[in-house]
């Protein structure tokens, strides 16, 4: 459903380009009861300056706001707490500089509780009529519960287990297409129907639940690294800061008790 939602918006707006923000936001603004219904997904556009300029409730919740009107006109950098928004405005200014589009990008996000959430966030730079890039539009889905109906999930289930048990090494796609008893393409195809995500990002996805209860240890960062399946901290600090924005030192700040 997110995808063709978003390639609906797409083709809209590529078809439609408007002249301004506002002539959007006057299109888009009638779409909004509809979105503030859906509990699982914040839907927002961004203005060229990274500024909030439409949210859902969903959005608004997160931010710990009741009302959308006081969410309007800032960034993320001052909206969420001082140690990961600067992270969250940091990809957005890539997208309004750079074009740089995102999609099905795994993200680990901290809620209101300060517990830890995974999410599949897209990005897409919006333009206008000139092809100047006017803000950006974004949706960030919350990774839903393992599909258990599908025909293959107590294949893909004893692969989840296998990295869950490996993850701490390398974990080569020729072990998990063993384990599974299918080719590449077919494993690439069933993880996402049934754990909405690609084995790589499976992999991903362990490694930095477990960075997360580390970093609430005294442990040091070189050792977390290494306890993740990282070669080495440079490896782990880059894609680190790619599922969460900020470094492993930043988040373990952000989320000390």
């Amino acid at each position: 459903m997110k995808s063709n939602l978003l390639a609906m918006l797409r083709q809209e707006h590529d078809r439609f380009r408007p002249e301004s923000m506002e002539q959007l936001l006057s299109g888009a603004a009638l779409l909004l009861p509809m979105l503030d219904v859906i509990p699982n997904a914040a839907i927002f556009i961004k203005d060229v300056q990274a500024r909030y300029v439409l949210a859902n409730q969903t959005l608004v919740q997160r931010c710990g706001l009741k009302q959308l009107d006081p969410l309007l006109g800032k960034t993320s950098a001052e909206v969420f707490p001082a140690q990961l928004g600067p992270g969250y405005t940091e990809q957005d200014r890539r997208v309004l500089q750079e074009g740089m589009v995102l999609e099905d990008q795994l993200e680990l996000h901290l809620y209101g509780s300060r517990e830890p959430g995974w999410c599949l966030t897209y990005k897409r730079p919006l333009y206008d009529r000139k092809g100047e890039i006017i803000g950006l539009a974004g949706i960030s889905v919350d990774l839903q519960s393992a599909s258990e109906k599908h025909p293959a999930y107590q294949r893909l289930a004893a692969v989840d287990d296998y990295i869950r048990a490996n993850f701490s090494r390398p974990v080569t796609m020729r072990e998990l297409t063993r384990i599974a008893g299918i080719s590449v393409a077919q494993l690439e195809r069933y993880c996402k129907r049934v754990f909405h995500l690609t084995p790589r990002q499976m992999i991903h996805k362990v490694r930095l639940e477990h960075a997360h209860r580390l970093l609430h240890t005294d442990m040091p960062i070189t050792e977390v690294a290494l306890q993740c399946g990282y070669t080495d901290h440079s490896a782990f600090s880059r894609q680190f800061k790619t599922l969460t924005g900020f470094t492993p030192l930043q988040y373990r700040k952000a989320t000390a008790s």
